[in-house]
Formats: C-alpha cells, sequence, structure tokens
C-alpha cells in the first residue's frame, strides 16, 4: 500500500536522529483512514533540542519524500524531551509541504493516550503527560468560541470544501467531547450531525466527499451550501459554548 510504503521510509529516513518514539493520531489511529484522502498526522519525539541544523535536516529530508504519492498529505510535528509536556508550545512541525511550527493540542494529546498508533519507539504514555479532562474542555469550549465561531461570519471562507468539513465534524466532536468526555472519528461525527439537527444535504455531502466518488460541486450548490452552513453553524456553536463556559 502508498501509506505502508510512505511510513517506511519516512522512518528509515528519521532513524539518524535516533527519534525516542513516533505516533499517529487522528483517522490514521482512530481506524477511519482513507488512503490518499486523509492526512497521515505524525508526532515524533526526537532524543535531542530541535536546533536550527535539525530544523534543517528535517526540511531535507521531507523535501526527499516528495516521490512519495502521499507525502503532501503527511503532517509530523516534532517534539524533544525537554519540550513535550508544554501543550501551550508551537513545536516544529511539517506541514502542507513546508515547515512552520504549531502546539500539540490538548485533543491530539489525549488521542495519543486513547488511541495513538506507535509507529516506533515508546508508547506516548510513557513520555507524554496525560491531559486532565478540565484542560479538555478549557481547550474545546475556547477553540468553538475564539477560532470557528469568528471563521463563521467570513463568508469566503465556506465556498471550500475543507472549511465545510472541518467546521461541521469539528463541531460534532466538540459537542461529544463536551457532552461525553469522549473523543470520535470522523465518520462517527458524521452520524453525530444528523443527531444534532446539521442540514442534511450539507452531511450528505461531506459523506459522499469522503467515502464516495461525487462529481465536482457546481456553483449553485457552493453557495448554497455555504448558506446553509454558516445558518446552522453559527447559533449551533453559540448555543454549545453557552452551555460550557
Amino acid at each position: 500500500m502508498p501509506t505502508d510504503a510512505l511510513l517506511d521510509r519516512f522512518l528509515t529516513s528519521l532513524r539518524p536522529l535516533t527519534p525516542l518514539a513516533v505516533w499517529a493520531h487522528g483517522s490514521l489511529a482512530g481506524g477511519d483512514y482513507q488512503e490518499g484522502r486523509s492526512d497521515l498526522d505524525l508526532i515524533a519525539v526526537l532524543d535531542r533540542p530541535v536546533t536550527l541544523r535539525t530544523a534543517w535536516r528535517l526540511g531535507l529530508l521531507h523535501a526527499r519524500l516528495r516521490a512519495e504519492p502521499l507525502a503532501p498529505k503527511l503532517h509530523c510535528t516534532y517534539l524533544s524531551p525537554g519540550t513535550v509536556a508544554d501543550s501551550g508550545r508551537p513545536h516544529l512541525t511539517w506541514a502542507h509541504e513546508e515547515l512552520c511550527k504549531r502546539p500539540v493540542t490538548p485533543v491530539t494529546r489525549s488521542e495519543l493516550h486513547r488511541f495513538g498508533r506507535v509507529l516506533h519507539g515508546e508508547a506516548p504514555k510513557e513520555l507524554l503527560p496525560s491531559v486532565p479532562q478540565d484542560e479538555l474542555t478549557e481547550f474545546v469550549v475556547r477553540d468553538q468560541r475564539d477560532f470557528w465561531r469568528p471563521a463563521v461570519r467570513r463568508d469566503g471562507l465556506w465556498r471550500q470544501d475543507v472549511w465545510v468539513d472541518l467546521g461541521l465534524l469539528t463541531f460534532a466532536r466538540a459537542t461529544v467531547t463536551l457532552r461525553d468526555g469522549g473523543l470520535i472519528s470522523k465518520r462517527q461525527a458524521l452520524a453525530e450531525l444528523r443527531g444534532l439537527d446539521a442540514p442534511d444535504e450539507v452531511v450528505a455531502d461531506i459523506e459522499g466527499r469522503r467515502y464516495g466518488n461525487p462529481a465536482p460541486p457546481t456553483t449553485g450548490w457552493t453557495a448554497r451550501r455555504c448558506e446553509l452552513t454558516r445558518s446552522y453553524l453559527g447559533p449551533a456553536i453559540d448555543t454549545l459554548v453557552a452551555s460550557y463556559s
């Protein structure tokens, strides 16, 4: 499989940096991975601080993987023993075919503890502090309130597939986390959306693009989908945040 080939080559290329662990989270770990559609979300814990020289080596490593067909889907955040505990600290990350910095959020950390897939080395529980439920709750509420709610006001974003998909699926997953303390897959989030009275047409659209082979959307449908999504998601987020703030 192309996924296995890419992961094998990545792990082999990373070996000279002597990682203590490499873990998968997201769909790749949670049982809802769709080859060619899902991202490969990884965390690597190196045995040393991430210096400028280390960053250069990692950038070169990822550049050399570009011949692999799924390489654009591979995202990896790099931690070290001295930084692994800080959930607010941005860490060197390869994502969308470039180096950047971003934190390993409480949601990702919780995923790693609950169902993270060990690709190399130590298990998450051996290196990564667990996430208290109140910290997870606080993060999820803040993410919905401070990131997703302002984004709903930006019409242009919601004419893009990725925003419709992530906005609604993240809202469903946030609802389950706040209500039950659970973490669910994207497939489970689709079922949850139907129970949350999300627009049926939009949920079917997301499902078709993730699991089927739909025709490209028309301009008319893109505009209607944008309107339906924004009209639903804004009030839904307001209600959720008010219930758990």
